[in-house]
Order: structure tokens, then C-alpha cells, then sequence
């Protein structure tokens, strides 16, 4: 028998169902890093991210033991429809406008890749930090699909799938985030 790091998502939600705490563990170390940076990018505050990152687990976890996880697609993308739930009803809930801000070092600072030269790791860093600015300043929906693609790694037909739209609105809302990047770019003279 494999050991759980190398079991498939599918056999560790059925271990975990017959009992196999270790099983759930793996799941949630696998995937953790994803849905926590997704949930930071719709939310914008880390503290909250937090609390609904713990609120996917535990809804997960419910589903499982109560046996209505399907499986219907990969395990990640379902998480993560889940996480992205959340986000929404927390913000249908409070009826919020505006998001809160944090500081930007504590999670920017895991997609940023070490150099060793300390002037090329200074000018990534600060180039990083106005994308990321410029992210934040995009419509919900277009960063939306930014943050799925290009931090979650999700396909079209995901982002489509997690977010209920069609494959072409997910399409046409990153077109959109890129055109609006672009401007974004030119008016702040940022060239990357």
C-alpha cells in the first residue's frame, strides 16, 4: 500500500472517511498554501483570510464525514469553490465596499523566488509590491479571475466552474484585468 503523501486526493477523503485522521492532514498540508492565497486576494486582510481559511476546512470536513463530497472534479477545485463561496456570502453578510489593506510583506513575500543579488532582489521586490497594488485596484471580478489563474493555477474551465460564469466571461473578464494592467502599467511608467 502507498504511503498518504503519494495516495491520490480521492483515496484520502475515503481513508479519512473510514476514520484516518493522518489522511485529512495530508489533504489539508497539499493544499493549504493555495486556498489560504486565494482567500487573501479576495479579502484583503490577513486575519480574515485566516478565519475563513479555518471556515473551508471545517465546512470540508463536514462534507466529508457526511458523506456528501462528490467526486466530480479534482479535490483543489472544489476547495477552493468552497473558499470562494465563503468569501461571498462573508461579503454579502457585511455588505462591504471597500476592502481592507495589510501589510503586503507577510504574503507577497511566498511568490517571490530568492536571488541572490541583493540590487535584483530589491527592484523584483519593489516591482512585485506595485503589481500587486495594481491587482488590488482591479474590478472584483477581473482580479477575481487574476488571483484563480495566476495564483491558484487554475484552468478557464475552472475559474468558469468555481465562479458560475461561462468559460468566455471568465475569458473576457481576464482580457479585461490584462488590458486594465496594461493601462495601469503605462500610467505609472512600469516596466517589467
Amino acid at each position: 500500500m502507498k504511503s498518504l503523501m503519494q495516495a491520490l486526493d480521492t483515496e484520502l477523503v475515503h481513508s479519512f472517511q473510514n476514520g484516518n485522521q493522518q489522511a485529512l492532514e495530508v489533504l489539508i498540508n497539499r493544499y493549504k498554501d493555495k486556498i489560504f492565497s486565494s482567500i487573501f486576494f479576495l479579502v484583503k486582510d490577513k486575519h480574515l483570510a485566516e478565519d475563513l481559511f479555518q471556515d473551508v476546512f471545517i465546512k470540508i470536513i463536514d462534507f466529508i464525514r457526511n458523506n456528501r463530497y462528490n467526486e466530480e472534479g479534482k479535490f483543489i477545485h472544489w476547495a477552493l469553490r468552497i473558499a470562494h463561496n465563503l468569501c461571498v456570502d462573508y461579503f454579502r453578510k457585511t455588505k462591504r465596499t471597500k476592502v481592507i489593506t495589510t501589510e503586503k510583506e507577510e504574503v507577497f513575500e511566498s511568490f517571490t523566488m530568492p536571488v541572490e543579488n541583493a540590487d535584483i532582489s530589491l527592484i523584483k521586490e519593489q516591482t512585485n509590491g506595485k503589481i500587486h497594488k495594481m491587482i488590488e485596484l482591479l474590478p472584483e471580478e477581473q482580479r477575481e479571475v487574476i488571483v484563480l489563474r495566476h495564483f491558484a493555477d487554475m484552468s478557464f474551465k475552472e475559474i468558469a466552474e468555481a465562479t458560475n460564469t461561462s468559460i468566455n466571461t471568465a475569458l473576457g473578464r481576464m482580457r479585461y484585468a490584462l488590458i486594465n494592467l496594461r493601462k495601469m502599467m503605462l500610467e505609472n511608467q512600469l516596466a517589467l
